[in-house]
Order: C-alpha cells, then sequence, then structure tokens
C-alpha cells in the first residue's frame, strides 16, 4: 500500500478530530471548571466519549453491514479520540494532587479510570438493546 493510499484515512481521522476537539472546546467553555474545583466537565467529556465509542464499535462491527471504510477513522478515532483528552485528565490529576487534597485527586485518577470503563460497556449494552429492540420489531410487521 502506497502512503498516498492513505491520505483519505488521514483526512477522516484529522476532520473529525477537529470537530471532536472543537466539541470539547466548546463544552469547557459551556461548563469551566474554577480554580480548585473538581473537573466535572473533563469527567463528563471522557465518559460521554467513551459512551459514544461504545455505541459506534456497535454499529460499524454489528449492525450495519458494509459501512463506509471512513466511518470509523472519522467518528472514532478523529472524534472520539479528538473529544476525549487524556491530556487534560493527566493534568487535572496532577493539580488535585498537589492541591493537598491527595484524595480528591486519586478519587478523580481512578473514577474517571472506572467511569470510562463503564461508560463504554453503557454504550454498547445500550447500542445492542436498541438493536435486539429493531429486529423484534421489525419480525412483527
Amino acid at each position: 500500500m502506497q502512503p498516498r493510499d492513505q491520505f483519505p484515512v488521514v483526512g477522516a481521522v484529522a476532520a473529525g478530530g477537529a470537530l471532536g476537539a472543537a466539541a470539547r472546546y466548546g463544552a469547557a467553555l459551556a461548563w469551566p471548571t474554577p480554580a480548585g474545583a473538581f473537573p466535572w466537565t473533563t469527567l463528563l467529556v471522557n465518559a460521554s466519549g467513551c459512551a459514544a465509542l461504545g455505541v459506534l464499535m456497535v454499529v460499524v462491527t454489528e449492525i450495519v453491514e458494509s459501512p463506509h471504510p471512513l466511518l470509523r477513522p472519522f467518528l472514532g478515532t478523529g472524534f472520539c479520540g479528538g473529544f476525549t483528552t487524556f491530556s487534560t485528565y493527566a493534568l487535572d490529576t496532577q493539580r488535585l494532587l498537589a492541591s493537598g487534597d491527595p484524595a480528591r485527586g486519586l478519587l478523580y485518577l481512578g473514577g474517571t479510570l472506572l467511569t470510562a470503563l463503564l461508560a463504554v460497556a453503557a454504550g454498547v449494552t445500550a447500542a445492542r438493546a436498541v438493536r435486539r429492540g429493531g429486529l423484534r420489531r421489525g419480525r412483527t410487521r
């Protein structure tokens, strides 16, 4: 495979990433975290991005028979990757740990990890439940 053959994938990831990062930036502007406060916005952005990724993976692997080859790079790697933020999570954790209250920092460190994993599982479960419900309705018509 020639490097130029990867240009569409790179473009899809870049476009999705730009949109995801813009959405995350918009969330940070809409719900800023005051100095010394718990970073709820980053936690919710990461959790919702993980849930969206769980839904997307079910859609592209179990529901859509032949998804467009750029759908997963655009939405998964691009949008969800740009929307979620490990760097801000790490920075927020460091800030909380250094603030003199390590319990909050450790809670955020572990809580974000657990929340993200549960969000992926919830996204997968919800998408599969919708799929099963849709298949049942389709058979009764």
